[in-house]
């Protein structure tokens, strides 16, 4: 059965599959973790950066012409990293009674679940495989390891 599709198509298809898989991904940690974002949003977040970079993709006369291209590569980057700092301010909450601030780690989530939809969009296989395995390590370890080191070196009680 075909549905009419060209190859283009059913790449650009593949792409927006895989930066909804990245963005569910990331999500998932944040929702395990009871975060403001969570798969839906970061799946969104990844879908959308990467709709935006097929676009530009797509538009025939700019694949045949190499300088409209890379301008309209280099606005997207621009212009979807721009944007997307905007969700992640929205996430973060500064809070006056403890003087500290909440919700950075988020707000970068989302930005990189952003560029990993723009590489997506741009079929950047293997940026995307190693950026989201690095992105869910860093969302990961680095609490497990201050952890235990805290509870080795943590301050005595007496």
């Amino acid at each position: 059965m075909t549905l009419g599709l060209t190859s283009f198509e059913v790449d650009a298809g593949l792409r927006m599959l895989a930066a909804a898989a990245c963005g569910l991904a990331l999500g998932f940690n944040r929702d395990l973790k009871n975060k403001p974002t969570g798969m839906r949003t970061l799946a969104l977040v990844s879908l959308g950066a990467c709709l935006v970079s097929l676009a530009g993709l797509q538009h025939e006369p700019l694949r045949t012409e190499p300088d409209a291209m890379s301008r309209v590569v280099q606005g997207v980057l621009q212009g979807v990293m721009t944007g997307v700092g905007f969700i992640g301010a929205g996430v973060v909450l500064k809070l006056e009674d403890e003087r500290r601030v909440r919700g950075l780690t988020t707000a970068a989530t989302v930005w990189a679940t952003a560029s990993l939809g723009i590489a997506c969009g741009l079929a950047s296989w293997p940026l995307i495989f190693f950026g989201a395995v690095l992105t869910l390590l860093i969302l990961v370890l680095p609490r497990r390891v201050a952890r235990a080191l805290h509870k080795d070196f943590g301050e005595d009680d007496g």
